[in-house]
């Protein structure tokens, strides 16, 4: 896919493939980190890739100032997506900055922005480790 098809994608269909991912790159760090029963890797897992921890994660992100023009850009329309609904367990606002953060994701996924993609992904899961202790 050309970069500036990925640019023109729909938010919500980078969200879409920014959960997926996210929730690998968890699942394989919670594994590799000794987590050997599956309902411990559940229970392990939400709380990282819950709307909460997400949403979190991004406005740390955006105060520190980490995000380029382009990953703010994307940042801005998939926190402006509209979805059909929201989740019961979260607000509105939680909803749209996790929205925006696995858009993010899904973009750097598409543009074959790896390295940036990996580097985020650590950052998030640094972040939740951080707040955990």
């Amino acid at each position: 896919m050309k970069l500036n098809e990925v640019r023109q994608m729909k938010s919500l269909a980078l969200a879409y493939m920014g959960d997926a991912i996210y929730e690998v790159h968890v699942r394989d760090y919670l594994i590799r980190h000794h987590y050997a029963k599956v309902n411990d890797l559940h229970q392990a897992a939400i709380k990282y890739v819950s709307a909460k921890a997400q949403a979190k994660v991004l406005r740390e992100w955006l105060d520190s100032g980490i995000l380029d023009e382009e990953e703010l850009s994307i940042v801005r329309r998939g926190r402006n997506a509209k979805a059909g609904s929201v989740p019961k367990n979260t607000d509105v606002m939680t909803y749209r900055y996790s929205t925006a953060f696995e858009a993010l994701l899904g973009f750097l996924y598409y543009a074959k922005y790896e390295q940036r993609l990996q580097e985020l992904m650590q950052l998030a899961i640094n972040s939740v480790e951080k707040g955990r202790q």
